[in-house]
């Protein structure tokens, strides 16, 4: 059985310990550390997996061991088990935006199987996008795991190249606070017209639930499902309109490049 550490007990490592379980693993294979004592021990009552203070104690006996500790935490935390406990033939996962495979290695050992992963927040759902690199150390029976792992929250898209996760970053990563700042625009609106905070609420996330909805359920292009929607001369060709003379669709590439020309300076400081 493989057996995994979670180090630190914060929503994403929450998110895929609840995947795990929830697809059939055993809570007795998964350990979470934390210095926190109410947040392990939360996570230890609610799934039944074990908990301790001590990294190296989590880490020790695990085949897997993913990293969810600030970026700021994430080389300390590697030096420490690199220190302490025998770290071959272990796998780690590290789920920190912003810092690197070199600086990870740096901190472990050159020669230490790494995987860089990036979920998003809706992992916590189980419908989240991970995007994921594996060093040239990680064996076919590592990505075996580690893929089987980060499925339990969603779909996972393997990257050719490290700097791909800047990308995934800009598409998924941060992609959902694109659509609730949207979301969020409409139901202002919808409560200037007259609804509601409830109702505008309601309103907004149904039609956004719908409309992705429609995406994964036709098998055309995304640009077909809007034109299908959209009558010549109609409401929604002028609300388009707008959106396009407004330049929406530069604003949108423009956002997008600046996260990663962020996601690029904070692995460089």
């Amino acid at each position: 059985m493989n057996k995994i550490a979670f180090i630190g007990a914060g929503n994403m490592n929450r998110a895929i310990i609840a995947g795990l379980i929830n697809n059939g693993v055993e809570p007795s294979s998964i350990t979470v550390s934390n210095p926190s004592a109410p947040k392990r021990e939360a996570l230890a009552n609610d799934y039944g997996i074990h908990q301790t203070p001590s990294n190296s104690q989590a880490a020790e006996h695990a085949d897997t061991i993913v990293l969810g500790v600030k970026p700021h935490l994430i080389e300390t935390v590697c030096r420490e088990l690199a220190q302490t406990i025998d770290i071959d033939h272990k796998c780690f996962i590290s789920v920190a935006a912003g810092t690197t495979m070199a600086q990870i290695q740096a901190a472990l050992g050159e020669d230490k199987a790494v995987i860089r992963a990036m979920p998003n927040t809706p992992s916590q759902l189980g419908l989240g996008v991970t995007g994921a690199f594996a060093s040239a150390q990680v064996n076919d029976e590592q990505r075996i795991a580690a893929d089987r792992l980060m499925k339990a929250t969603g779909i996972v898209k393997w990257l050719a190249q490290e700097s791909e996760i800047d990308h995934i970053i800009a598409v998924s990563g941060s992609g959902p606070a694109y659509f609730f700042l949207f979301m969020e625009a409409m139901a202002s609106e919808a409560e200037r017209l007259g609804f509601s905070a409830d109702d505008a609420r309601t309103l907004v996330q149904q039609t956004a639930l719908g409309a992705a909805q429609m995406v994964v359920e036709n098998d055309i292009a995304i640009g077909q499902l809007r034109e299908n929607v959209t009558s010549k001369g109609g409401t929604t060709q002028a609300a388009l309109n707008t959106f396009t003379e407004g330049g929406l669709a530069q604003l949108v590439s423009d956002a997008m490049q600046a996260a990663i020309a962020r996601a690029k300076a904070m692995a460089a400081k």
